[in-house]
């Protein structure tokens, strides 16, 4: 508490406020001055609350001010949560409900002056949903939504700008420098101009110059549209090269679109959204609604204790070791004809897996196509123009020039590559052109050879033979190969699972041994386990009883030291209260009649009493008001009792008439 006033009278002698408290002059301030104080912060906030509270109404000021805080998004700490004690602690001024309101208003003064100022603008207004069925009533609120938003729009903008670097100093600065240099330039060209004068025909040379100077102004002018002429241009040819290329696409695609390749793709489609369809979906479907169930089941039962958790993990063993000594069985039964089995269901859960795996990847890519396609149709519409046309930004059209540079450096390295390769090419194609007429020439001289011997066409037949041996002993040697391999992988594959079942047997054994041990030394760790929660719970009694008593004990030693710190704070209140009476006394006292008219008592009769005559002024100004009302209320209260008399009576009368009635109707029946 000591720490918060310190704050408060800190932050209240500083700008703005400069109020020269200290903490004893503030600890007595009365309500009316302490709700005063609250009342200057809250205007710094908003400047719509400076007013003097002594001038209004006390249900109006903690209106005003509850509206406020609620509007700041005050709340109040600890047990103040109450909204009536919060409003009669700000009624009465109390201290312990307006010390926290000043420590958190000057805690967040820059902050909540945004605040207030925002909502000013954003907090909307009700309206009822009657009213809104009005369709002028609508149209407003519609417009006066529009309008916040609006608001919020600039606003942001706004604070982006401040926070943006962009200062008004600096911006002064420039214009400042700016100014310079246009007079220090204004200069230059005055003392040129008395330095041309001097010159002959300076007239014609000056027109000249502005000539020279339009028509460089026009030589820019029409450099620039070069430049957009050439941009235009090569759009205009990306656009042709798009279209002849989807021109493409589609002649290949209609030389392609034969009625059984059609047939074909449209079976493949219709087998891979069957599949997707009747097993991947239903698949996945039938998991999410398992789920589904599972959490729900969890959710609908009760919470489970230390001893439910046991059951389930002995539960959970027992499941264990059930499938552990049946896989036991299992491998210990070796059935050839599983093993055949084993292999085909192996091969079809690889299959299977693979489908899957390629339906996955198959919804992926058509996921990835369709949001490419949606971003391309984004990105298409977003560089059209108000024509259709694709319009090229700033920032795009440096990036393409810089592509197009890049581009071009590494095409002009290309095509000096290409030259390079062209002449190394010709080269060696009059290398080739020499070397085949030679081999002509070799080949003659052979048939020439051949016709001579008598043998014409030997060298064609042997080289034909050496060919087809040369593929037959190819394919011989695959063919042998594929069989050794088979063979091979077979015996291994019988070698492993032989070596497997040898090598499993005396684990196995083994195996059952250990679980009698494991089963014993279960049993002994459940017994320690009891033993160690039965401990640790006498323990855990003893120390939360401990720390209750600690806790009590520093709850003790807090409050003694706050009683401590406060009879200390009102001692020195009261021996400052003690010397104002003193004061006060000697004032009173004294014989000097002036003296006695600036004493505080003198000062709140003199208040007292210029209240007490403003309150009989007003109540005789409002006195025969007040009397014509008493009368009316008077004559109003005989007329109400001479209409409830009135209706006594009429009910009396009915009554009586229905005895009378029902007394007749007995006569007759007797």
């Amino acid at each position: 508490m000591s720490e918060q006033l310190k704050f408060i009278v800190e932050q209240l002698n500083n700008d703005p406020f400069k109020k020269s408290f200290n903490l004893i002059t503030f600890d007595s301030l009365e309500p009316v001055q302490l709700l005063q104080v609250l009342n200057d912060i809250l205007a710094e906030i908003d400047p719509k609350q400076a007013i003097d509270i002594r001038e209004e109404m006390p249900e109006q000021t903690v209106k005003r001010i509850s509206s406020l805080l609620g509007m700041l998004k005050y709340k109040p700490p600890g047990n103040q949560s109450d909204v009536s004690s919060f409003r009669q602690g700000l009624v009465t001024g109390s201290k312990p409900v307006v010390h926290p309101i000043l420590h958190w208003l000057l805690q967040k003064v820059p902050e909540l002056k945004k605040r207030a100022y925002l909502a000013r603008f954003l907090m909307k207004i009700k309206v009822p949903a009657d009213f809104l069925q009005d369709d002028v009533i609508n149209d407003t609120y519609h417009q006066y939504e529009e309008l916040v938003e609006g608001f919020k729009t600039y606003h942001k903008e706004c604070e982006h700008l401040r926070t943006s670097g962009f200062s008004t100093s600096e911006i002064r600065r420039d214009i400042s420098a700016m100014e310079e240099e246009k007079d220090q330039l204004i200069k230059r060209v005055e003392r040129l101009k008395k330095r041309v004068e001097s010159v002959s025909n300076h007239q014609r040379m000056l027109e000249q110059a502005r000539q020279l100077r339009v028509e460089k102004e026009k030589e820019e002018s029409l450099t620039y549209q070069k430049k957009e002429q050439k941009n235009q241009l090569f759009q205009a040819e990306q656009r042709l090269l798009r279209s002849q290329q989807q021109l493409k696409d589609l002649r290949q695609a209609a030389a392609d679109a034969n009625p059984e390749s059609l047939m074909k793709r449209l079976e493949e489609k219709i087998k891979i959204n069957s599949y997707m369809v009747s097993e991947k979906l239903p698949k996945e479907l039938e998991g999410i609604r398992r789920t589904v169930q599972y959490f729900q089941k969890v959710s609908s039962e009760p919470a489970m204790g230390q001893a439910d958790l046991h059951d389930m993990e002995d539960k959970i063993k027992e499941v264990d070791s059930q499938i552990n000594q049946l896989i036991e069985k299992r491998m210990m039964r070796n059935d050839p004809i599983d093993d055949k089995l084993t292999l085909y269901r192996q091969q079809a859960s690889i299959i299977f897996r693979k489908k899957e795996s390629k339906a996955e990847e198959l919804q992926e890519a058509r996921e990835e196509l369709a949001a490419a396609e949606r971003d391309l149709k984004q990105r298409t519409s977003q560089t059209q123009g108000s024509h259709g046309e694709e319009v090229i930004r700033g920032d795009e059209l440096k990036r393409l020039v810089g592509k197009l540079r890049s581009k071009g450096t590494a095409y002009k390295k290309k095509r000096q590559e290409i030259a390079e390769l062209k002449a190394e090419y010709g080269v060696l194609q009059r290398t080739e052109e020499i070397l085949k007429q030679r081999h002509e020439t070799v080949q003659q001289k052979l048939q020439t050879m051949e016709a001579e011997k008598g043998i014409s066409g030997y060298s064609n037949t042997q080289e034909e033979l050496e060919r087809v041996s040369a593929i037959k002993s190819e394919l011989d040697e695959k063919k042998g190969r594929t069989l050794d391999d088979m063979s091979e992988m077979v015996k291994k594959l019988n070698s492993m699972i032989a070596e497997k079942k040898s090598a499993l047997a005396p684990i196995i054994k083994e195996l059952r041994s250990l679980r009698q041990q494991r089963g014993e030394l279960s049993q002994e760790y459940e017994e320690k386990k009891t033993q160690y929660e039965s401990c640790a719970a006498g323990l855990e009694s003893n120390r939360s009883k401990l720390e209750q008593e600690v806790k009590a004990l520093r709850e003790e030693v807090a409050q003694k030291e706050n009683r401590y710190h406060y009879i200390n704070s009102m001692s020195e209140i009261i021996e400052m209260q003690m010397e104002r009476v003193a004061e006060e006394m000697k004032t009173y006292v004294s014989s000097d009649l002036q003296e006695r008219k600036n004493t505080i008592s003198a000062f709140f009769f003199l208040s007292g009493l210029q209240k007490l005559r403003e309150e009989q002024k007003l109540v005789r100004e409002n006195h025969s008001a007040n009397m014509e009302q008493m009368k009316m209320w008077r004559d109003l209260e005989q007329l109400m009792e001479c209409k409830k008399q009135c209706f006594i009576k009429a009910q009396n009368q009915v009554s009586i008439g229905q005895i009378i009635q029902e007394g007749g109707e007995d006569r007759l029946v007797l």
